[in-house]
């Protein structure tokens, strides 16, 4: 816990202040994660006065060591939370590295879009730790993702459609 969001808080870091508001979705067990980026928006606050921000909980996909059946369970009922906070917030960039909280929202986002409802841009960024394989969550959102970004050059050439841009975080 709390690696992931570690990186996204460094991206986030570079965003100018047009990037707002923004909207934090992480997992209902995940209190490190909420402890950062109220640390991390505090911060942010103190240069950018009109700086926004919320916070959502979404129930866990799958908890480490949890089971491939179990996992789909739980993923599907993620995936029913999300959708109604997905279409209440209609984002218009989704910016996700990695946890697999982040797949029932990119799905949610990408059933609004296929309804006609608000088409949201997907970027996806590999985490740091992955030098040569995906993580799951990569695996399942390389094909749905507008832009794969990935952090080393091994895995630019195993998976075409990524973009490489070196060390980000």
């Amino acid at each position: 816990t709390g690696g992931h969001t570690t990186e996204i808080l460094r991206l986030l870091s570079c965003l100018s202040e047009s990037y707002s508001p923004r909207h934090y979705i992480f997992a209902d067990s995940d209190n490190m994660s909420e402890a950062k980026i109220r640390s991390f928006e505090q911060k942010r606050s103190e240069t950018f006065s009109n700086s926004q921000f919320t916070l959502h909980r979404i129930p866990r996909s799958r908890e480490v060591r949890q089971s491939w059946t179990s996992s789909v369970v739980t993923t599907l009922y993620s995936i029913l939370y999300s959708l109604p906070l997905t279409y209440k917030l209609k984002p218009d960039l989704i910016l996700c590295n990695g946890p697999g909280t982040c797949v029932p929202v990119c799905i949610s986002a990408l059933l609004l879009g296929l309804l006609g409802i608000k088409r949201a841009i997907i970027v996806y960024v590999e985490s740091i730790c992955r030098v040569e394989t995906l993580s799951l969550s990569g695996k399942i959102l390389y094909y749905f993702s507008d832009y794969f970004i990935v952090q080393w050059p091994n895995l630019k050439e195993k998976y075409p459609k990524s973009v490489y841009l070196g060390r980000i975080v």
